[in-house]
């Protein structure tokens, strides 16, 4: 196809353009947060953890945008786990011996969970007491 060699072309489900694209992305999304919370134990209990700071935050007398910090923290911490689990599937895809590089791809997506759950905490206490 067009003179390149296979291992360079685009993955060839990459066909549909514009709302169909969007339409298809969203199902896909669906997809992928049914999969986090079924196969993901820490998942879950972020989606706990959301479930309790974020109805709690749209009712504390905080301004609009302390408000928007807050729930946008908690947010943070379901979309670094998210693309954590990602990581972690792709690796054990790959291989599930143990590999330097596969270890310090899953300790750097665990670091950056690890910081998104301090966020909260920081992000709560500036909004509410700073």
């Amino acid at each position: 196809m067009n003179g390149e060699p296979e291992r360079c072309r685009e993955n060839p489900y990459k066909g549909k353009t514009g709302l169909g694209r969007v339409w298809n992305a969203l199902f896909y999304s669906m997809e992928g947060l049914c999969a986090a919370y079924r196969h993901e134990d820490a998942f879950r209990q972020e989606v706990l953890l959301a479930a309790i700071l974020i109805p709690l935050a749209l009712v504390l007398p905080v301004g609009g945008a302390g408000r928007a910090l807050m729930i946008g923290a908690v947010l943070l911490v379901l979309i670094v786990e998210l693309l954590n689990s990602a990581v972690e599937a792709a690796v054990d895809r790959i291989s599930l011996e143990n590999h330097l590089l596969a270890k310090r791809a899953k300790d750097i997506g665990s670091a950056a969970v690890m910081l998104s759950l301090v966020n909260v905490p920081v992000v709560w206490l500036l909004v509410l007491f700073g």
